[in-house]
């Protein structure tokens, strides 16, 4: 399949990634010679530079003939106009990232009278995930499939001591979940009865949701279940303003410390109920002050990753429940994990996984990236098409990297072994390693050469259009 990729940033870059592993026909298109180096020489990709809204460049790159054009430059203006052209000049679907406040409310606007296919907001989509944390009012966090009746929950092995050490056959068996994975030292493996569990593991289960719910209730200490009503937000960027707007909707009291005067000024006139601090997130005076360490919850949103994980511990061992840290670098992800601060949010991993959920239309309802990338979950509705209907699973010979986590057929919920039969039209919740990817979409998707995904298919650089 071809894509063509406008902008080699850090989301450029990861969807480059992601359809380089699959048989694509890939070009990345960016003014930035440094960016195009560095996709040239890590990706199996045609690396063009030039500017995405020239009609002869795209034509060069016969944008006419491809299935995706995703235009993720640095300037909305630029992803605009480029998928727009790309839509007039034959491709078959654009997509688009647009991310400045004043354009949020002239979606729609923009999808029907622009006709472009998909928008992705990294910093809106992260201010939805987010806040769905904060405000569902758990300190373990589960991610819903299937309409809310399936989860994955994932913690620290160390926040269940008596786990460390142990074997899977050894610690029994679990009543309607399934260990799917475990992520160890910044990679994810696929464990069996004989894996032994370290002191920095994360373990992601699924399961039914009341079953979830259940085991977090016997193996976590009793905690404060309301939502978050007092929010402090260090950072008062795009993604804080998203975050806190919704916030306020659902009415929790937030505060912003933002050390930029200009942006102070614009949050002050467009979050009249939000309280916004002009100072420096890292004054522990002015932290004190503000009752840092009474808050329900802390959200460290600044432009550092490094800033961003300090002030997350500093939160954690204030004693605040509830603390979520943006990480831009995913080798920074496993740390966050292992220190047990609480989340970590990637806005480049959260937008490549809505851009690839858009990608495979209705067959795919919901999708999720984990450990930059290595690993998606995803809800895929059963075609009757498809290679996987009538045969139970023991009959379709799964590598280890593919776990059929839960089968939701009507109201009900399957949690299924060896002899299960996938039906048309079940919602199979599937986790997978990125490298047997191509093995999902033989089994699962009816689109000759791959699914809807194969049909596109699965700090700010110099340029001036470069993604940031």
């Amino acid at each position: 399949m071809r894509i063509l990729i406008a902008g080699a940033g850090k989301l450029g870059y990861k969807l480059a990634e992601a359809f380089s592993n699959q048989e694509n026909s890939i070009t990345v298109i960016d003014i930035n010679e440094q960016a195009l180096q560095r996709v040239h020489t890590n990706l199996d990709v045609l690396a063009v530079k030039g500017s995405a809204v020239q009609v002869e460049l795209l034509q060069q790159a016969s944008v006419k003939n491809a299935d995706l054009f995703a235009a993720v430059t640095s300037s909305d203006e630029v992803n605009i106009v480029a998928a727009q052209l790309a839509k007039k000049l034959g491709c078959r679907q654009a997509a688009a990232r647009v991310r400045n406040p004043e354009y949020a409310k002239q979606l729609d606007f923009l999808r029907t009278e622009m006709d472009i296919d998909y928008i992705v907001n990294p910093e809106l989509e992260t201010a939805r995930y987010i806040a769905k944390y904060l405000l569902k009012g758990t300190l373990v966090y589960v991610e819903s499939f299937a309409d809310g009746r399936v989860g994955m929950l994932d913690f620290p092995v160390k926040n269940i001591p008596e786990w460390v050490g142990k074997k899977l056959r050894e610690i029994g068996s679990f009543d309607a979940v399934l260990v799917a994975a475990v992520a160890r030292e910044g990679e994810m493996i696929i464990p069996h009865g004989e894996t032994s569990l370290m002191d920095g593991d994360t373990v992601y289960l699924f399961g039914k949701r009341d079953a979830l719910q259940r085991f977090a209730a016997s193996h976590f200490p009793p905690r404060d279940k309301r939502m978050a009503k007092s929010v402090m937000i260090l950072g008062g960027g795009r993604s804080g303003y998203y975050l806190a707007s919704r916030l306020r909707q659902n009415g929790a009291a937030v505060k912003i410390i933002e050390r930029d005067e200009a942006q102070c000024q614009y949050l002050v006139e467009n979050l009249p109920d939000v309280l916004v601090i002009h100072g420096d997130a890292t004054d522990s005076d002015l932290l004190r002050e503000e009752n840092f360490a009474h808050m329900d919850a802390l959200v460290t949103l600044t432009g550092s990753d490094e800033e961003n994980l300090l002030l997350a511990l500093l939160g954690k061992r204030q004693g605040i429940p509830m603390v979520v840290a943006k990480i831009s670098r995913p080798n920074f992800i496993p740390i966050i994990e292992q220190l047990g601060v609480g989340r970590a949010v990637n806005p480049v991993l959260i937008s490549a996984g809505e851009i690839i959920r858009f990608s495979q239309g209705g067959q795919v309802a919901s999708l999720s990236l984990l450990l930059d990338g290595q690993a998606e979950v995803m809800e895929i509705v059963a075609d009757e098409q498809t290679a996987v209907i009538g045969r139970s699973l023991s009959e379709l010979g799964l590598p280890k990297g593919i776990i059929i986590g839960a089968i939701a057929r009507g109201s009900d919920v399957i949690i299924p072994d060896g002899s299960a039969v996938i039906q048309p039209k079940d919602r199979v919740i599937v986790f997978c390693l990125n490298k047997d990817i191509p093995v999902l979409e033989q089994l699962f998707y009816r689109r000759k050469g791959g699914f809807s995904r194969g049909l596109w298919p699965g700090p700010k650089d110099s340029g001036k259009y470069t993604q940031d």
